[in-house]
């Protein structure tokens, strides 16, 4: 019997500066923007931001499914490198770290991002992967989630340089 995934790689090229993107990315709470999963999210135990042991809890939907799952931050290098892992519970006990690393180029930023699921039941891997099939191959959702982080932005900011230039005498 077939089983998810246990590591992926996706990656696009933005316009964006690494700043404008790690604006977007470092704050849970507007994952809903540009993923395809996550619905919204929110900081746990008075965390305002990204640093290693801040915790967010994230809505997800796939298909008709729908849960939230607690992740805590691990490492942060801003505006370079965020990575966070999905925490072990009673409902769901499997465990995946994601890290996004933003690297300036010519152009804007290349986002990269990486999964690697660090642990997860035998069973219960071959139970989701024949429920949840969205996730048996996710690199093209997972390629369009990087995509879209860089044009959300980009789109803030060029309005952010546009408020600027307005502001000016």
């Amino acid at each position: 019997m077939k089983t998810l995934p246990k590591h992926g790689r996706s990656e696009a090229t933005t316009s964006a500066p690494p700043e404008a993107v790690w604006r977007v990315l470092s704050d849970p709470t507007r994952l809903g923007e540009w993923s395809h999963e996550t619905r919204g999210g929110e900081w746990l135990d008075g965390a305002t931001e990204a640093r290693p042991g801040a915790r967010f809890r994230a809505t997800n939907k796939a298909g008709r499914s729908t849960w939230r799952r607690v992740s805590e931050v691990i490492a942060v290098d801003a505006p370079r490198v965020i990575s966070w892992r999905t925490v072990p519970s009673a409902v769901y006990r499997d465990s995946t770290e994601w890290r996004i690393t933003l690297e300036p180029v010519d152009a804007g930023t290349r986002i990269v991002q990486t999964f690697d699921v660090l642990h997860i039941n035998p069973l219960l891997d071959r139970l989701f992967y024949l429920m949840i099939k969205v996730h048996r191959d996710r690199s093209a959702a997972l390629g369009s989630d990087i995509e879209r982080l860089g044009a959300v932005a980009a789109a803030g900011s060029v309005e952010t340089a546009e408020r600027s230039v307005r502001s000016l005498p």
